[in-house]
């Protein structure tokens, strides 16, 4: 951990550095990369990504080493989101919330004046939601196969379950709500994921929906073992806990003032199109489809690095 007081050094002082600070009570994992000028340091230099992961519970390593030294021209922060990756393991409860603000707290501490969030998956949730509460902190907002509507997800994954298991498929809603006492939220997201997970194996059930083939899902599981990195059980379980699997964020959206653009790769079964739909429909965004699937930067690099440099310019 540094031992350098928050007056003492610009944004620039952390390039090429892997660090950890202790940020909003917790200790944060972060690597800034990129051009040496920072943004504190001369207003003309472009303004800093930080990319969000997904997961929950996930990290940045896999992102930063499978695409990173294509995207060295851009000031770049590489984030593991508390108890996450090489982020202290999670105390307590978490919440979306909390997750936004560590975000704050970390722009503060870098002295940014704005930065963009880059969010993939679940941390499209954590990047929308940095907009609209520090409007005057967001040049703008670009997600990847964001992660919206978790009900909905659940559906998709309970639909995919039973083709896969060769089972009659049946959406267990009406009886959730027709169990569930009055005054009391019916779990009808979380019902839709244990009977998907009753039929299928959730691993094999999210191979098949995020990646384009073995080659794709193989590239991504040697970064996962080179990193050495272990966990996000604590961070799933505690939003699942809280009900994760029945969170919507559309009724935010609208709130949401800031340019969003979408990266969406057209063959990614957990996203597209009835994530990313709504962003267009709500919000205005503008969406940016490319032949591959979740993580895109692994099934069409080229496409994807072109794709980001686009809503980075728009």
């Amino acid at each position: 951990m540094s031992d350098l007081h928050t007056d003492d050094f610009r944004a620039a002082d952390f390039q090429d550095l892997e660090h950890v600070e202790f940020l909003n009570g917790t200790e944060l994992y972060f690597e800034q990369v990129g051009p040496k000028n920072s943004p504190s340091s001369d207003p003309n230099s472009k303004t800093t990504l930080v990319y969000l992961h997904g997961g929950p519970g996930y990290n940045s390593y896999s992102f930063r080493s499978i695409i990173g030294e294509e995207l060295e021209r851009y000031p770049m922060i590489y984030l593991d989101q508390r108890g996450s990756g090489r982020s202290s393991p999670l105390e307590g409860d978490l919440n979306i919330d909390t997750l936004t603000d560590d975000l704050e707290a970390l722009r503060e501490f870098l002295k940014l004046e704005r930065i963009i969030p880059l969010g993939h998956g679940f941390g499209a949730v954590v990047a929308l939601e940095y907009a609209r509460r520090f409007p005057h902190r967001t040049e703008k907002v670009i997600v990847i196969n964001p992660w919206l509507q978790m009900p909905e997800l659940a559906l998709e994954m309970l639909h995919h379950a039973a083709k896969a298991a060769g089972e009659v498929f049946k959406d267990p809603k009406v009886e959730v709500l027709e169990k569930t006492p009055e005054g009391e939220f019916p779990m009808v997201g979380t019902a839709r994921v244990e009977q998907a997970f009753d039929l299928y194996s959730a691993y094999k059930l999210l191979n098949q929906m995020q990646f384009q083939d073995d080659q794709s899902r193989m590239r991504l599981e040697f970064a996962d073992v080179e990193s050495q990195l272990l966990g996000g059980a604590e961070v799933q379980g505690s939003l699942v806990a809280q009900g994760l699997w029945e969170f919507e964020y559309l009724p935010f959206l609208l709130e949401v003032k800031r340019p969003i653009w979408v990266i969406a790769g057209v063959h990614d079964q957990t996203s597209y199109p009835n994530q990313a739909d709504p962003l267009i429909d709500l919000a205005g965004a503008e969406i940016l489809e490319l032949e591959a699937a979740h993580y895109p930067w692994i099934d069409d690099p080229e496409g994807f690095v072109d794709a980001l440099e686009r809503a980075i310019q728009g």
